[in-house]
């Protein structure tokens, strides 16, 4: 069996909503990144540190040797500390809800191929205890924060999980969450067993297509992983269609096709950057684009060695105190410098946090919207002073 799984979990979001999809992305090269790489580093530190606290006695300089180890590639910053320390502090409030110590696993491979062929995937922490299974997932991502309600990706985990523990635990409650320390989320999701059982059924025959590579290719939020998202033929057809609208002045369009349009022009969009980014690396590669090329952008002077040309300014007469400026630090620095416990004891006072300029998101975004009335205040006030 390959390392990866043809439906993985990780992946459900994008094989759930376009079936043909994971086949299509077997013929293409697999892609890395430096944040996938620091995301890797970030979960085995965090491993250690669970395994050590949970599962597996270890002496302290056995511990210190294996995070040296880790200290040691190139992509290791001192905040994983921190951010992984958050994780476990998560776990730790789990584990110690309970009466009676639970069932523990780190890094667990779980089989869920009862629901999708072949399916398996590495859930980062299971805990059983009593009749409640919980699953959390560590994020080191500093992206959008993801959320555990009906995420795909936590549920596959989920049935794996049920299946492994079937012959010895009578799971009747499943507890998701994911952590992701580096954008402050924590989200949490509870499900009955028997809401968890009858999703994995309705996605059966879905995976099935999904397995074959049958169905039709689906543009939308999910292709933004997808190895094929720069010339799968369906997306770009899909997103073609937006040149059947008539470019008439935006007066004569409803709402309904605003609306329309937007979300249509929104995929269009990161399906162009998507293209842009594959053009340019087979440019690079010598290949031909037709009409395009890749050049050099602008660029930006800086020193070879700031403190060398600061000693050569000091050295001709320019008084030091001038090359530096004094800066406050930021409130998330602050912070960081202080703690998250001090700095609300000390700061809480002094810190406010006004609503955020409007944007516009699509209604499936979990933020609230805003009021008829909030929103008038928001935009009357400035307009009615500068214009």
């Amino acid at each position: 069996m390959s390392e990866h799984a043809l439906l993985s979990a990780s992946s459900a979001h994008r094989w759930l909503s376009c079936t043909p999809s994971v086949r299509l992305e077997e013929t293409l090269p697999e892609e890395s990144s430096v944040y996938a790489d620091e995301g890797s580093l970030a979960h085995q530190i965090a491993e250690l540190k669970l395994r050590k606290h949970f599962t597996e006695p270890m002496g302290t300089r056995t511990f210190n040797s294996k995070m040296k180890k880790l200290q040691e590639n190139p992509l290791y910053q001192d905040e994983m500390q921190k951010h992984t320390d958050t994780y476990k502090d998560y776990l730790s409030s789990i584990v110690h809800g309970f009466a009676f110590p639970p069932y523990i696993a780190i890094e667990k491979r779980l089989d869920y191929s009862t629901y999708a062929p072949d399916g398996f995937g590495t859930g980062d922490a299971v805990v059983i205890g009593g009749n409640t299974l919980h699953v959390v997932d560590f994020k080191y991502g500093q992206g959008v924060p993801v959320s555990a309600e009906d995420n795909p990706q936590m549920k596959l985990y989920a049935l794996g999980a049920y299946l492994y523990s079937l012959l010895t635990f009578s799971i009747k409650t499943v507890k998701l969450a994911i952590v992701q320390p580096r954008r402050d989320s924590l989200s949490e999701f509870e499900l009955s067993i028997e809401e968890l059982l009858s999703w994995g059924e309705s996605i059966k025959p879905i995976a099935q297509k999904a397995f074959a590579g049958e169905g039709d290719f689906i543009a939308g939020e999910h292709c933004k992983f997808c190895r094929a998202k720069a010339k799968c033929r369906g997306r770009a057809e899909q997103n073609l269609v937006l040149a059947n609208y008539k470019m008439v002045k935006p007066p004569t369009i409803s709402n309904e096709e605003v609306g329309a349009i937007l979300s249509q022009a929104q995929d269009l969009a990161a399906w162009a950057e998507a293209l842009e980014k594959y053009a340019l690396a087979e440019c690079l590669k010598g290949n031909e684009i037709p009409g395009w090329k890749a050049i050099h952008g602008r660029s930006t002077r800086s020193f070879t060695s700031s403190d060398q040309a600061f000693k050569v300014l000091i050295a001709n007469g320019t008084p030091e105190t001038m090359l530096y400026e004094r800066k406050p630090l930021t409130l998330t620095a602050v912070e960081d410098l202080l703690g998250k416990n001090k700095f609300k004891e000390l700061l809480s006072e002094h810190v406010i946090t006004p609503p955020g300029k409007p944007a516009l998101a699509p209604e499936s975004d979990k933020r609230e919207a805003i009021k008829r009335s909030s929103a008038a205040e928001d935009f009357s006030s400035p307009l009615s002073e500068n214009n």
